[in-house]
Protein backbone atom coordinates (compact mmCIF):
# COMPACT_ATOMS: atom_id res chain seq x y z
CA UNK A 1 0.00 0.00 0.00
CA UNK A 2 1.28 3.65 -0.80
CA UNK A 3 0.66 6.28 1.04
CA UNK A 4 -0.04 9.85 -0.39
CA UNK A 5 -0.41 13.50 1.32
CA UNK A 6 -4.22 14.40 0.86
CA UNK A 7 -4.24 16.99 3.51
CA UNK A 8 -2.59 19.24 6.29
CA UNK A 9 -4.78 18.84 10.01
CA UNK A 10 -5.35 22.15 10.03
CA UNK A 11 -7.83 21.99 7.10
CA UNK A 12 -10.03 19.78 8.96
CA UNK A 13 -12.23 20.36 12.05
CA UNK A 14 -13.64 18.16 14.14
CA UNK A 15 -17.24 17.54 12.28
CA UNK A 16 -15.07 18.59 9.19
CA UNK A 17 -14.77 17.26 5.65
CA UNK A 18 -12.77 17.67 2.22
CA UNK A 19 -12.95 16.51 -0.92
CA UNK A 20 -9.73 15.58 -2.17
CA UNK A 21 -8.11 14.49 -5.49
CA UNK A 22 -5.46 11.81 -5.73
CA UNK A 23 -4.38 10.31 -9.03
CA UNK A 24 -7.51 11.19 -10.90
CA UNK A 25 -10.20 9.51 -8.35
CA UNK A 26 -12.28 11.83 -5.72
CA UNK A 27 -11.98 11.07 -1.74
CA UNK A 28 -13.86 12.13 0.78
CA UNK A 29 -11.83 12.62 3.96
CA UNK A 30 -13.35 13.51 7.89
CA UNK A 31 -12.33 13.75 10.83
CA UNK A 32 -14.31 12.48 13.91
CA UNK A 33 -12.88 13.33 17.03
CA UNK A 34 -9.06 12.98 16.66
CA UNK A 35 -9.52 10.72 14.19
CA UNK A 36 -9.34 11.04 10.18
CA UNK A 37 -11.57 8.73 7.53
CA UNK A 38 -11.42 8.83 4.11
CA UNK A 39 -13.90 6.65 1.67
CA UNK A 40 -14.45 7.47 -1.76
CA UNK A 41 -16.69 10.10 -2.58
CA UNK A 42 -18.73 9.33 -5.25
CA UNK A 43 -22.38 7.56 -3.92
CA UNK A 44 -22.43 3.81 -5.39
CA UNK A 45 -26.33 4.87 -6.65
CA UNK A 46 -25.58 7.13 -9.22
CA UNK A 47 -22.24 8.47 -8.33
CA UNK A 48 -23.58 11.66 -6.19
CA UNK A 49 -20.92 13.75 -4.56
CA UNK A 50 -20.61 12.67 -0.59
CA UNK A 51 -18.89 15.94 -0.17
CA UNK A 52 -21.88 18.48 -1.38
CA UNK A 53 -24.21 16.30 1.23
CA UNK A 54 -24.55 16.61 4.43
CA UNK A 55 -22.20 15.07 7.61
CA UNK A 56 -24.02 13.84 10.52
CA UNK A 57 -21.69 12.59 13.02
CA UNK A 58 -20.25 9.97 11.15
CA UNK A 59 -22.90 9.50 8.46
CA UNK A 60 -22.46 11.29 5.01
CA UNK A 61 -25.82 11.28 3.49
CA UNK A 62 -25.87 11.65 -0.94
CA UNK A 63 -27.57 14.49 -1.71
CA UNK A 64 -29.05 13.26 -4.87
CA UNK A 65 -31.52 10.81 -3.08
CA UNK A 66 -30.45 10.53 0.70
CA UNK A 67 -28.50 7.80 0.88
CA UNK A 68 -26.64 7.07 4.00
CA UNK A 69 -22.84 5.56 4.26
CA UNK A 70 -20.51 5.44 7.80
CA UNK A 71 -17.62 7.68 6.82
CA UNK A 72 -15.39 4.81 9.00
CA UNK A 73 -16.05 1.54 7.41
CA UNK A 74 -17.93 3.13 3.73
CA UNK A 75 -20.73 0.56 4.82
CA UNK A 76 -24.58 1.18 3.67
CA UNK A 77 -26.44 2.38 7.10
CA UNK A 78 -29.66 3.56 5.13
CA UNK A 79 -30.29 3.17 0.99
CA UNK A 80 -31.88 5.92 -0.68
CA UNK A 81 -35.40 6.96 -2.16
CA UNK A 82 -36.62 7.69 -5.45
CA UNK A 83 -40.15 8.36 -5.93
CA UNK A 84 -40.83 6.42 -2.88
CA UNK A 85 -38.68 3.67 -3.91
CA UNK A 86 -35.29 2.51 -2.06
CA UNK A 87 -32.38 3.01 -4.74
CA UNK A 88 -29.56 -0.35 -4.54
CA UNK A 89 -26.54 0.77 -3.06
CA UNK A 90 -23.49 -0.89 -2.01
CA UNK A 91 -20.71 0.23 0.23
CA UNK A 92 -18.09 1.99 -0.59
CA UNK A 93 -14.20 1.68 -0.46
CA UNK A 94 -12.88 2.94 2.82
CA UNK A 95 -8.54 4.22 2.80
CA UNK A 96 -6.52 3.91 5.91
CA UNK A 97 -5.48 7.13 6.98
CA UNK A 98 -2.26 8.23 8.62
CA UNK A 99 -1.11 11.17 10.36
CA UNK A 100 2.87 12.43 10.23
CA UNK A 101 3.43 15.53 11.22
CA UNK A 102 0.64 17.93 10.36
CA UNK A 103 0.21 15.84 7.10
CA UNK A 104 -2.86 13.46 6.40
CA UNK A 105 -1.93 10.67 4.43
CA UNK A 106 -4.12 8.20 2.41
CA UNK A 107 -3.33 4.89 1.88
CA UNK A 108 -3.92 3.68 -2.53
CA UNK A 109 -3.40 1.06 -4.18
Amino acid sequence: MRYVKAAQTKQLTDGGKLKVRLEDKDYLLTRIGDAYFAIDNACSHMGGSLYDGQLQGSQAVCPRHGSVFNVKTGQVIKPGKLFMISVRVEDLRSYPVQVEGTDILIGID
